[in-house]
């Protein structure tokens, strides 16, 4: 299993999410962060004064996958998440080691 953690444009989330559904991924968790990359955030005016605003908002979906299932679901992020412009995120993939369903004791596959 693969665990794939996208960072993305919190305006380009519910195409991924429908892409995610799509490809058969069957839950994923999804945070509002802050975060900074080569975008290096943008200068805007607070009460007439310019600052740096440089942790800009995104969304971070992290998703486990079966390894047959990676290809797909890292294409579908990809092409629902891109504008074509800074900015766009990243995603990054992990080896699972292990998976356990509290619930039930349901381990690896079964788990997920």
């Amino acid at each position: 299993m693969k665990k794939i953690v996208a960072i993305i444009k919190p305006f380009k989330f519910d195409e991924v999410h429908q892409a995610m559904q799509e490809v058969g991924a069957r839950g994923l968790t999804v945070t509002e962060v802050l975060g900074m990359g080569r975008q290096l955030g943008h200068t805007e005016i607070y009460h007439g004064s310019p600052y740096v605003a440089d942790l800009l908002p995104k969304v971070m979906i992290e998703v486990i996958v079966q390894d047959d299932q990676l290809d797909e679901a890292i294409l579908a992020i990809q092409k629902s998440a891109q504008t074509g412009r800074i900015g766009d995120g990243k995603i990054f993939v992990a080896t699972v080691e292990q998976t356990v369903r509290i619930r039930t004791g349901d381990i690896g596959a079964d788990a997920v």
